[in-house]
């Protein structure tokens, strides 16, 4: 492996309610909004956007973290306060700001794809509460290692909303006729059926949280960053096709990876056994 970026704690921004931190190649994103639950924004959203798009194209980030301030809770979705467009429509402005906020609504369904779209791992570090949208953001990490304090729940029902963009990472995390009743009832689950479920990767005690989520990213970063962008495309890819379509692409894909300059080295390192060394593998990205 290289050596890490000269960036240990580094504070590269803290605008629009959103901490941004990074050690190493591990960036971590913070929803900064403790006493709110870490409820969910316009701003907090776009910042959050903007942030997955630099760490995309950024090769000091081979990993990305997201998780919320304070003890209480990762996300408690959207603030209802601020995210709800009146639905009087009486002239030409007001029709405006009705498809304005339409169109903001589906902020937070492009940040699903662009965390899927990323390259790099992520992971979830749910501490507390995620709800709703939080809910939704948690799951479209690639890993979520949950508190045993965790609580997660789609509870729009009850306000009279339905999950709607939530049921896409929802359904790709869980047996769609749980998924469906946790919808229907707005019941909360607790981190144990969390993992019973397949909602968490990992569940540990509240101390061991921070440790174990660290311990996880580090294991990530030493992982060679092209051929992982490639592998984990691919898993995104197939997720939702047959295997007819699926088992074709992975085959080309198969071939692809073998002619990059990580797989060259990989191969070289097993056979000299030594550590391989990953550069950023141009190639792949």
């Amino acid at each position: 492996m290289t050596d890490e970026p000269d960036r240990a704690g580094e504070d590269r921004s803290r605008r629009y309610e959103l901490a941004v931190h990074q050690r190493g190649y591990v960036l971590t994103l913070t929803i900064d909004r403790p006493e709110r639950r870490n409820a969910l924004t316009w701003e907090v959203i776009a910042g959050l956007r903007r942030e997955v798009s630099r760490a995309k194209v950024d090769p000091t980030v081979r990993v990305v973290v997201l998780t919320g301030a304070g003890d209480q809770a990762f996300c408690a979705g959207a603030d209802l306060s601020g995210m709800v467009a009146s639905d009087s429509r009486d002239s030409d402005e007001e029709a405006d700001g009705y498809a304005a906020h339409h169109r903001a609504r589906g902020w937070l369904a492009e940040l699903f794809e662009e965390l899927w779209h990323l390259g790099k791992p992520t992971i979830a570090r749910v501490q507390g509460w995620a709800m709703a949208g939080g809910f939704g953001l948690a799951l479209a990490c690639d890993m979520v290692i949950a508190s045993e304090r965790a609580r997660f729940g789609a509870p729009e029902l009850n306000v009279g909303l339905w999950p709607y963009m939530v049921t896409v990472p929802m359904l790709r995390s869980m047996p769609p006729k749980k998924a469906l009743e946790l919808m229907l009832t707005s019941r909360v689950v607790d981190a144990t059926e969390a993992d019973r479920i397949g909602i968490t990767t990992k569940v540990v005690p509240a101390d061991d949280l921070d440790a174990a989520v660290a311990e996880m990213a580090s294991l990530l970063a030493t992982k060679p960053p092209g051929v992982m962008k490639l592998g984990r495309e691919s898993f995104y890819a197939v997720l939702d096709s047959a295997a007819t379509e699926a088992l074709p692409y992975l085959h080309a894909m198969l071939t692809v990876t073998s002619q990059t300059a990580e797989a060259a080295e990989g191969i070289a390192a097993f056979a000299a056994k030594r550590p391989p060394s990953w550069q950023v593998d141009l190639e792949a990205r």
